[in-house]
């Protein structure tokens, strides 16, 4: 079988480059290629892939595992070649620059020179490509030079190597920033220490600051003098390039500063056990402090405050502080100022003092109370009330009195947490109410009449020394006669007039103090024009009243009071009590005219008289029962209609219950609402006088009711009776055997015609024999009771001249003895 070749263009490659092999049989064509790499079959993936009948294998060397021995064979209808010669691909990482500055310093100036280098150093087929900020320079080389560098020279360089026989380049270099400045550079001097003053015999270095291009050197002064006081500057050279020169550091050189002593206690001068404190003050907090008692040190105290909590006689002296500094070995100030104490062994007692001394005092006064400590200052103030502290911390204590500021007062002093006096003597303070004078009139009235005489008194109860004051209508008041007394000032007006109308009032004024008291209560003094005017009133006030009716009589006076009152009736005097007359039931001998007089007894004795009121008083009317219902009507109703004969709305009684209250006079009585047949009486009513009448006399509606009945039941005999008569004669005319003309008897007629009845006398009124029999009708005394009853010998009312008539034929037919009488026309 033929034997495949394997051709390729690279066995050698860096990762990344791509590799073709290609396998061929010269002798015939058609042939399907596989490839095996180290004896293992390859198939196609990311890393492999074939073309042309895989006779074309490509190799993307993206790692260095890829490198190897490659062979292919070939296979056609069936039948295989043999396997060709390996063909060895090596794949190796690319070289890797490394970017080196020469010159020593990062930041150059203008017109310096720089240099850089790209190592290592690679075979001759590579070349080595320099970049700023990402983009090519036209350099070549593993050296790049600048001699002069410029603003444009500014940037990041990296470098990178490129194979000359093929595109394929190495990665890219570490970078390398290159700062160009335009300015001149410039030094920082810097001081060791760095104080802000030095003070005489301290040490001090001045030194370059160190740049990371520049190199530093230090200058020290060991031993400040004033003399070295001052500015210091320095300047740099590096080659060819100068530095300006730095800005100026100064140097302070001054004294240490003197300390001021202050007394911290508000006082100089103290007791025993008091608190002496003291404070030694510089201008920093960087030193300490020594103590000295007339300049010997105090040993034990290095603070800024000398605080000696409990002094003591020996504590006396003259103090003074000197000041040293913390940090800075061997710097003390001078001594400062000096103060002396004194201490005392005992305490003083305080002394109280009042300003007035007035007793008693009363409200509204101010009184100052004055403590006062003759040793030594600085003391505060405590003052009492009765033993209880009042909180009030001043020297001087005023107190605008009120009531509860009686009592006794006393004070003492203190100063510090330990120092305090005994209390002072107490002193008491006496406080009073201002009395309030008592305004009052000694004349009975304070509404008087003209030429009246009116006495005022104003006093002040319990209290003397008060002079007064009078006012009229809150003006003070000078007119009148004022007779003043210790206690009392009386004002007197002997003839009062118009114009001492108004409301007086008084105050009190105490002698030599200024004490006011408040006004008193206000008097209102009226004084009159003319006599007052008296006016009777009635209630009611109609001037026709009638009989029973309560009447009232006030006499009123319009003005002032301490009237006395008389009454008159048809000018005759009669007695009656007060202002008013009460008729509690008027008889007619009331009436007449009325009028009151009032008067009353000062230096003038006043009288007036009212109008006269004219009273009539008339008898009040009565009602009347009266029966409406008649006789004719008896038959047609089953009811009593009653009317009260009185003007007016009318109340009717039934046994002494009222039973209706209407504006009609009538009222209906039936069986059914008054079964027992009661007694009435009835009352009219109206809104004029007179309101109501007197009650009727009482109507019993039994006997009335009864004898209805009884009628009812005769009449229906009768009926029934002239009915039965009638029909036999019906049944006789028809049943009766006929005579013959001659044999007949003169017929006898049954019914008299009226003609007939007027001429007889003996025909009987059946109705009234019913009617008048005894024992329906009722005893004389029923109808005198009744007043308007009926009885036997009563008619019934005939309004036709038949029934009229009928009612005197049976008047004389009841006389004749009575009996039936029949009717015929």
């Amino acid at each position: 079988p033929p034997v495949p070749s394997v051709t390729s263009a690279l066995s050698d490659v860096y990762i990344n480059e791509k590799v073709v092999l290609k396998c061929s049989i010269s002798s015939s064509s058609g042939w399907t290629f596989t490839w095996e790499k180290n004896g293992q079959r390859l198939s196609q993936n990311a890393d492999f892939s074939f073309q042309d009948q895989n006779s074309e294998l490509t190799i993307t060397a993206n790692r260095k595992d890829l490198s190897g021995s490659y062979t292919c064979r070939g296979e056609k209808q069936g039948k295989g070649s043999k396997t060709s010669k390996a063909t060895d691909v090596k794949v190796s990482e690319p070289p890797v620059p490394l970017l080196i500055r020469q010159t020593a310093w990062t930041d150059v100036f203008v017109g310096e020179a720089v240099s850089f280098k790209c190592e290592p150093n690679l075979p001759a087929e590579w070349k080595i490509i320099w970049h700023k900020n990402n983009q090519p320079l036209d350099k070549e080389g593993p050296l790049l030079h600048i001699e002069s560098v410029t603003e444009n020279d500014k940037g990041t360089y990296v470098c990178q190597a490129k194979l000359k026989s093929r595109l394929f380049s190495s990665g890219f270099s570490n970078t390398t920033d290159l700062n160009v400045k335009s300015n001149n550079p410039k030094l920082t001097l810097s001081r060791s220490p760095d104080f802000d003053r030095f003070y005489p015999e301290e040490s001090i270095s001045f030194t370059y600051v160190k740049n990371p291009s520049l190199s530093s050197k230090t200058i020290t002064i060991g031993s400040v003098t004033h003399g070295d006081k001052g500015d210091y500057r320095c300047l740099a050279k590096r080659d060819q390039l100068k530095t300006d020169q730095s800005d100026p550091v100064s140097l302070e050189v001054s004294d240490p500063p003197t300390p001021i002593l202050k007394l911290l206690s508000p006082w100089s001068d103290v007791f025993e056990n008091e608190v002496l404190k003291f404070s030694c003050e510089v201008s920093s907090s960087e030193w300490t402090f020594t103590w000295h008692k007339n300049q010997n040190l105090i040993a034990d105290e290095k603070g800024s405050v000398l605080n000696n909590a409990a002094a003591k006689v020996s504590d006396g002296g003259q103090y003074s502080c000197k000041a040293h500094h913390k940090d800075r070995r061997g710097v003390s100030s001078a001594f400062s100022n000096t103060s002396t104490v004194s201490v005392y062994d005992k305490l003083p007692t305080p002394t109280l003092s009042r300003d007035p001394m007035f007793t008693p005092m009363f409200i509204g006064e101010t009184v100052k109370l004055k403590c006062a400590v003759d040793v030594s200052s600085g003391w505060s103030y405590h003052w009492y009330k009765d033993g209880s502290n009042l909180n009030k911390p001043d020297k001087e204590l005023s107190i605008e009195l009120k009531l509860s500021d009686k009592g006794g007062y006393s004070c003492e002093a203190k100063r510090g947490e330990k120092t305090s006096t005994g209390r002072s003597k107490e002193t008491q303070l006496d406080v009073r109410e201002i009395p309030v004078p008592l305004l009052s009139h000694k004349t009975q009235w304070l509404d008087v009449f003209p030429a009246e005489s009116v006495q005022l008194s104003c006093r002040m109860e319990g209290s003397s020394g008060w002079t007064f004051i009078w006012y009229k209508d809150l003006k003070e008041y000078r007119e009148g006669n004022v007779i003043d007394s210790e206690a009392e000032s009386i004002l007197s007006i002997s003839q009062a007039s118009h114009s001492h109308r108004g409301k007086y009032l008084c105050s009190g004024r105490l002698k030599g103090r200024s004490v006011n008291s408040t006004r008193s209560s206000p008097l209102e003094l009226q004084v009159y024009d003319g006599k007052p005017t008296v006016t009777l009133l009635q209630d009611p006030s109609d001037k026709l009243m009638h009989t029973s009716d309560l009447i009232s009589f006030t006499c009123h006076v319009n003005v002032s009071s301490g009237w006395k009152y008389i009454w008159y009736k048809d000018n005759k005097q009669f007695k009656s009590s007060g202002n008013s007359h009460q008729i509690a039931s008027a008889k007619t001998s009331d009436s007449g005219s009325y009028r009151c007089q009032v008067e009353r007894k000062t230096t003038k004795t006043f009288s007036s008289d009212s109008r006269d009121v004219e009273l009539t008083i008339k008898e009040r009317p009565k009602a009347n029962i009266v029966l409406l219902t008649t006789w004719s009507e008896v038959f047609s109703t089953d009811s009593l209609k009653l009317e009260c004969d009185v003007m007016g709305s009318s109340d009717s009684y039934k046994e002494d219950i009222n039973v209706s209250r209407s504006l009609s006079s009538t009222y209906k009585v039936t069986p059914h609402d008054d079964p027992e047949q009661s007694s009435y009486t009835c009352e009219g009513i109206r809104t004029e006088r007179p309101m109501y009448s007197q009650r009727s006399d009482s109507y019993r509606t039994k006997n009335l009711l009864l004898k209805r009945r009884i009628l009812l039941s005769i009449s229906g005999c009768l009926f029934f009776g002239i009915i039965a008569v009638f029909i036999g004669c019906v049944a006789l005319r028809i049943f009766r055997k006929p005579v013959v003309a001659d044999d007949k008897q003169e017929e006898t007629s049954l019914f008299l015609t009226m003609a007939q009845l007027k001429d007889r006398n003996d025909a009987p009124c059946p109705l009234v024999e019913y009617i008048t029999d005894a024992d329906v009708n009722p005893p004389v005394k029923e109808g005198e009771e009744n007043g308007t009853s009926c009885s036997e010998a009563t008619s019934l009312p005939i309004t036709t001249p038949d029934e009229q008539a009928v009612t005197a034929n049976g008047k004389e037919a009841t006389e004749n003895g009575g009996g039936m009488v029949s009717f015929l026309q």
